[in-house]
């Protein structure tokens, strides 16, 4: 008796992404991480275990020099000081001119029309992706974020749009998929979203479809989120588990557990 089929685009994703982990750990490139205070030391952590090389510098005098020699930039306005305002300004720039895949997280837009504003202006210096949760979306786009709507914002601002939340999705206007996987603890470790980011642009640094790369960072993230969960005590153990489920991904494991619509 033969099981069930796979749904095609399951399948398609998730062997897509399941090279792109290969092509992650095989390159190991370097990702230049403009994060929040808090989310440091786990994103490099995350990055590590992904098998990508983390900078972190914020300092406005080098940070353009940083990112100059690094294959990708992490955007995050999680804890926006004026330093990081200015670092952020000029590793955009620097990524723009050596054209780096670049990606923006606009943190906790939505408590602050002053850093909404500052993310519309970043929009329109067109980053690869710009990942999200809901309200986030709202407040940058000014609508409330259905399919149409995520469709209609990315054709205005080329590149991707991945809308977090208990499903993902992620649309560059043309095409649209839905990923599944995931574990409730993510939502209870502090900094979880930032380094999903982290590892979404250290994909973006390997493969030249964002809309692939932003998928495989993804479910990268989000499968190993599952493999952890299943040995985590508790948010504090989840964390501990999660880099050890990152560094010990694989391709098999990967496809065999991807979940996509």
């Amino acid at each position: 008796m033969h099981g069930p089929r796979p749904n095609p685009l399951t399948s398609e994703l998730a062997e897509a992404a399941g090279e792109i982990l290969v092509r992650l750990r095989n390159a190991s490139p370097r990702v230049h991480s403009v994060t929040n205070a808090v989310a440091q030391n786990f994103t490099a952590n995350v990055l590590l275990a992904a098998g990508a090389v983390p900078s972190m510098t914020v300092d406005p005098v080098e940070i353009a020099e940083f990112v100059a020699r690094a294959d990708a930039l992490l955007v995050n306005l999680g804890t926006l000081d004026r330093e990081r305002r200015e670092a952020t300004e000029a590793a955009i720039a620097a990524a723009i001119t050596k054209r780096r895949p670049w990606l923006l997280d606009p943190v906790f837009i939505d408590r602050s029309p002053p850093r909404a504003a500052f993310a519309r202006m970043l929009v329109e210096r067109k980053p690869s992706t710009i990942r999200l949760n809901g309200a986030e979306f709202a407040a940058l786009a000014g609508v409330a974020p259905d399919d149409a709507a995520l469709r209609r914002y990315v054709l205005d601002h080329p590149g991707v749009i991945a809308l977090t939340g208990a499903i993902d999705v992620v649309t560059d206007g043309a095409r649209l998929a839905r990923l599944e996987n995931g574990h409730r603890l993510m939502g209870q470790v502090t900094a979880m979203g930032c380094a999903g980011a982290a590892v979404v642009a250290a994909c973006l640094a390997v493969e030249a479809d964002p809309w692939l790369a932003t998928i495989a960072g993804l479910l990268v993230f989000t499968v190993a989120g599952e493999c952890a969960g299943e040995r985590a005590r508790g948010p504090g153990s989840f964390a501990t588990e999660m880099v050890d489920a990152l560094a010990n991904l694989d391709r098999e494991t990967l496809r065999a557990r991807a979940r996509t619509s």
